[in-house]
């Protein structure tokens, strides 16, 4: 028999910058979807952009730099883009910023190629600007000497490098050379999973182990949770009404346990006739 299984994916979140939102499926029979962040509010995206524009402004003006630790395609791109309106805006200063990861780099020209995926506001701001994710102070660094010379910056700026929950990847190396000193600011923009470093840090522990050697963090650290390409619980519930259908069972996934089962208490109100399930590692579902 034919029957219409729908897999969310990352929902992301409405009225986000770049992406057009996701848009309703009809006729679904089955739901398996994410709940990253099942039990959250986020604030609005503009409320991100202020709270990005005092964070790094405060750390410029004293002199500091920002090290962004940020997932390479989708994340790096949308901060880029709200460091560009900033900017134009005159709530930030120019100061030379980095994006420093060669797959960062590689995404972002992805996104640049097709401007037909922007949403409109994004598409007015390339007609009127030019390219959303390019300025005079913006660098792109691929080669690995290009990296090491950030080490040697004397003045404020900028530094974006996956990976995001600083787990690998170049932030690694910022991690270790300007996390030490407390006139800069680390700044996390995506969600961190238990036991990364990225939570670690979050979490205020030090010294925290970089390249198997401990290392004190006494940079200002700070998250802002409403650039994540998760939806928070409203968003998540506003995207289950868009769709039609009869709804058999639903999935839960994705997320925190203390997530997935409270976004799953949501949707018992939301589809009472849907057999709401919270999968466990080696569970089979059958359908």
């Amino acid at each position: 028999r034919k029957f219409r299984y729908l897999f969310s994916g990352d929902i992301g979140r409405p009225g986000q910058d770049i992406l057009r939102d996701a848009q309703p499926v009809e006729n679904v029979d089955f739901l398996q979807i994410e709940s990253t962040y099942g039990n959250r509010t986020h604030s609005s995206p503009v409320d991100a952009r202020d709270e990005l524009a005092a964070l790094v402004g405060d750390t410029i003006r004293d002199g500091g730099k920002v090290i962004i630790p940020a997932f390479s395609v989708g994340r790096t791109q949308q901060i880029v883009y709200a460091l560009h309106q900033l900017t134009d805006a005159g709530k930030l200063p120019r100061v030379p910023i980095f994006v420093d990861s060669p797959l960062s780099v590689n995404a972002t020209e992805i996104f640049r190629l097709h401007p037909e995926c922007f949403d409109e506001q994004t598409y007015e701001f390339l007609r009127e600007k030019g390219n959303p994710f390019g300025m005079e102070n913006l660098t792109y660094i691929r080669e690995m000497e290009g990296s090491r010379k950030l080490n040697e910056l004397k003045e404020p700026a900028v530094i974006i490098s996956a990976s995001g929950m600083a787990e690998a990847g170049r932030v690694l190396h910022h991690l270790r050379n300007h996390g030490g000193n407390p006139v800069n600011l680390i700044l996390f923009v995506g969600f961190c999973a238990e036991h990364t470093l990225g939570a670690q840090i979050i979490a205020g522990r030090s010294p925290v182990n970089i390249f198997g050697e401990p290392h004190a963090i006494r940079a200002r650290v700070a998250k802002i949770d409403a650039f994540s390409g998760h939806a928070d619980r409203a968003e998540l519930s506003g995207y289950v009404k868009s769709l039609t259908g009869h709804i058999k069972k639903t999935f839960v996934i994705h997320g925190e346990e203390e997530q997935s089962l409270a976004f799953a208490g949501t949707l018992k109100q939301l589809l009472p006739k849907s057999e709401i399930t919270v999968p466990v590692l080696h569970q089979v579902i059958e359908v």
